[in-house]
């Protein structure tokens, strides 16, 4: 399968990250799928489990369905295939890539939320899976990334129909030889789920993200987060600049580079309420951590926005595999960009 020649170039200006965004080879599924685990290993993207509407939309009456099918793509211009299939039906977890594996930390189906942990490995045209430590509780809608060996993982829900969010974080070292999850200390500001998570500056980034209180006649919304902080082992947690507006289920982890954070997109409450037929998809603005002046500045926009979907490093580039596209509508499309190098 040839790779798709569509590009758009949503990056420029002094502050954007520059480089066109270009779509790969879409996953084999007409639906696409919310809330999947992505990574690399030994060369290869996996995009596994997560979950979608496939007969009906939910405004339609349509039920929720998860996955455990895990796909491959070997080449940019290569064509996705079947790995393997996870250890059950998931999604709503967090993944990131380190070394040649793929590590995956909780997530739920529609009945639990789960503490498991797990590596992906695609070694000689086989997945392989193996058990890590398990989370010290089931977590789901969390979000967390890599600080060198380190992982970090921040917020969530316990439980799919919990009432409240999680404002409690953890880290597990990796490379050590019998790594052990580890509380570290609470971080400021409310609980939040599906916020991003960035691993920048030799510190864990935790920015944004989504509050439950509750609203009219007992019931329980969102409350829309634009705060966003920083933690630095043997320092703690420091709260950085606010975010302009709100955002939530940006892709995550969020890309990085040597001039900051940038932070792809997201819902920010803007169509709160907005009926499915009018909802006009998700935020297209680029938004960058700048280091130097401790902002966030503006850094172009995206043409194809997605949220609840990670954001993978492969070889130079930032790949958004799949996601939704407007609350009940996800998308099959593949899009990644390359930066371009300062001259």
């Amino acid at each position: 399968m040839r790779t798709f020649l569509m590009m758009v170039t949503i990056f420029a200006g002094p502050t954007a990250l520059a480089g066109e965004w270009k779509r790969l080879p879409s996953l084999p599924d007409k639906e696409g799928f919310a809330g999947s685990f992505a990574g690399v290993s030994n060369g290869a993207m996996i995009v596994a489990g997560g979950a979608n509407f496939p007969d009906k939309k939910p405004w339609d009456g349509g039920q929720k369905v998860w996955y455990d099918t895990a796909f491959v793509l070997e080449m940019p211009n290569g064509k996705w295939k079947i790995a393997g299939k996870l250890p059950r039906p998931l999604g709503y977890g967090v993944s990131v890539t380190h070394g040649s594996g793929v590590i995956c930390v909780g997530g739920g189906d529609g009945d639990r939320h789960y503490a498991d942990a797990f590596r992906l490995d695609w070694n000689e045209g086989k997945l392989v899976t193996t058990k890590l430590p398990a989370l010290p509780k089931p977590l789901a809608n969390a979000c967390g990334a890599l600080v060198g060996d380190t992982l970090y993982v921040a917020g969530g829900q316990e439980k799919p129909d919990s009432k409240d969010t999680l404002k409690i974080a953890w880290k597990i070292d990796l490379a050590a030889t019998e790594p052990t999850w580890k509380l570290i200390e609470v971080f400021p500001g409310s609980g939040r789920m599906l916020a991003v998570a960035a691993g920048h500056d030799g510190a864990f980034w935790l920015v944004g993200g989504a509050d439950l209180v509750v609203g009219k006649g007992e019931k329980i919304e969102r409350r829309y987060l634009k705060d966003a902080y920083r933690y630095d082992p043997g320092k703690g947690w420091k709260r950085v600049a606010d975010l302009p507006h709100a955002i939530v289920a940006a892709p995550s982890p969020a890309p990085t580079d040597a001039a900051g954070i940038y932070v792809l997109g997201g819902d920010d409450g803007s169509q709160v309420g907005v009926g499915p037929d009018k909802h006009r998809g998700f935020s297209k603005k680029v938004l960058r951590y700048d280091s130097k002046i401790e902002k966030w500045v503006e850094a172009g926009e995206l043409s194809a926005p997605r949220v609840t979907v990670p954001c993978v490093l492969w070889n130079t580039s930032w790949v958004v595999p799949s996601g939704e596209v407007r609350p009940g509508v996800r998308s099959p499309e593949v899009w990644n960009v390359t930066p371009r190098k300062k001259e």
